[in-house]
């Protein structure tokens, strides 16, 4: 595949936005462990379970990503799939950049 040349907009973009959907993101997991904490498990099993959760969670793009302009497409992608973001939130990036995403994404 052909080298392809990020816009300064769509970096500034992702940059601007990535706190904002991470952020989101986490709050979906708190959710998450709060309702695993309310259940009926006995605590050892809830605070073990917790503390693998948490550590493969915060491995996720979700919660870390090493910001590198060149890997931003990748990166993007690796959000859509673990749920973090969807396509329509992609609104406002270049056509070239969305439908690069599309292709990429297709492809796997």
């Amino acid at each position: 595949m052909a080298y392809f040349e990020h816009k300064k907009s769509d970096w500034k973009l992702f940059c601007e936005r990535l706190p904002e959907w991470q952020e989101k993101y986490m709050e979906r997991l708190i959710e998450e462990y709060i309702e695993y904490l309310q259940g009926d498990d006995p605590a050892s099993t809830k605070f073990w379970e917790m503390e693998k959760r948490i550590r493969q969670d915060r491995r996720t793009p979700g919660v870390f990503l090493r910001l590198e302009k060149s890997n931003m497409d990748f990166d993007i992608i690796c959000l859509i799939r673990d749920g973090v973001i969807g396509f329509g939130d992609l609104e406002g990036f270049s056509h070239e950049l969305i439908n690069r995403i599309e292709e990429l994404n297709d492809a796997h």
